[in-house]
């Protein structure tokens, strides 16, 4: 199969045998690379006719450094790539800056919870505490190391002394007498019912 219409031809190759002057080859490597240059440069510029011309310097850049291209130095496509976002880029630089009236530039939100806010988590705290108080000691100890601490059930039952089904048993019980001591707190705290 000749090198201009054999689709796994390596695009080195390619462009070495475009360098030599083979049409074909170089409207092979055309068709290969024209579409990933102009998806980049889409996806950079936000402006198909923007990234027309983009991918067309590109090529044309392509085609200017074939006659000195040392095959194993770089792949094609990884070349063609730092061509585009260096076109790319340049053409952001260039681009006008629209900055806005002071009085038309919206106030960063605070990201400190409003004290409503914090009273209501400090309730909720507080709640969950005297609950988690209330529990016999080995399932505070396993709902508090497994839904606060993070430990698996197996490090759980190394620290218990228990085997990991006791933990599961310690762990499940525990969950159910919180949520039912937090039953009648549901609405107080803020909280859904769900």
């Amino acid at each position: 199969m000749p090198l201009d219409t054999d689709p796994h031809t390596d695009d080195a190759d390619l462009l070495a045998a475009y360098a030599r002057g083979d049409a074909g080859a170089a409207r092979l490597l055309t068709v290969r690379l024209t579409p990933r240059a102009f998806g980049q440069a889409v996806r950079m510029l936000g402006d198909a006719g923007e990234a027309e011309d983009v991918a067309q310097e590109a090529m044309m850049r392509l085609w200017r450094v074939a006659p000195d291209w040392r095959a194993g130095e770089a792949r094609v496509t990884t070349w063609l790539y730092r061509v585009v976002s260096n076109l790319c880029t340049d053409r952001l630089r260039k681009r006008p800056r629209r900055s806005l009236p002071l009085d038309e530039v919206a106030e960063p939100e605070d990201p400190t919870p409003s004290v409503e806010a914090r009273m209501q988590a400090d309730a909720r705290m507080a709640a969950l505490r005297d609950a988690l108080a209330a529990l016999p000691e080995r399932q505070r100890i396993a709902v508090t190391m497994r839904h606060f601490d993070g430990a698996s059930n197996p490090e759980i039952a190394a620290a218990l002394d228990v085997s990991t089904e006791a933990v599961e048993s310690l762990t499940a019980r525990g969950k159910r007498a919180l949520a039912a001591a937090l039953q009648g707190q549901v609405a107080a705290l803020g909280l859904e019912e769900g």
